[in-house]
């Protein structure tokens, strides 16, 4: 229980710090939720398998909506249609 001869000031700081801890709780259980919704959603469609010219040796991989690519070793970027998987476009990167 407060004190009757407090003053007023120390009863707004204690009401205001309480307000403040719980809006910040909340706000981080709300930042918490997010991440599991983000995190949580399916993940993009990956080929099953790349055909790759003999030789070649990937380092990186990525995709957009219609297709891949995948960076090779002798410095190429090899683009594929998602649909086909066929060879669309090969970049050489100098």
């Amino acid at each position: 229980m407060t004190d009757p001869s407090e003053p007023p000031n120390i009863k707004f700081l204690r009401r205001l710090v309480t307000v403040l801890t719980a809006t910040m709780i909340f706000g981080l259980l709300i930042v918490i939720g997010l991440l599991v919704i983000r995190f949580s959603s399916e993940s993009p469609d990956l080929p099953k398998a790349i055909s790759m010219p003999v030789g070649e040796k990937a380092l990186a991989f990525t995709q957009g909506p219609d297709w891949y690519a995948v960076v090779t070793q002798d410095n190429q970027i090899l683009i594929y249609d998602r649909m086909t998987g066929k060879l669309r476009q090969t970049v050489n990167i100098e």
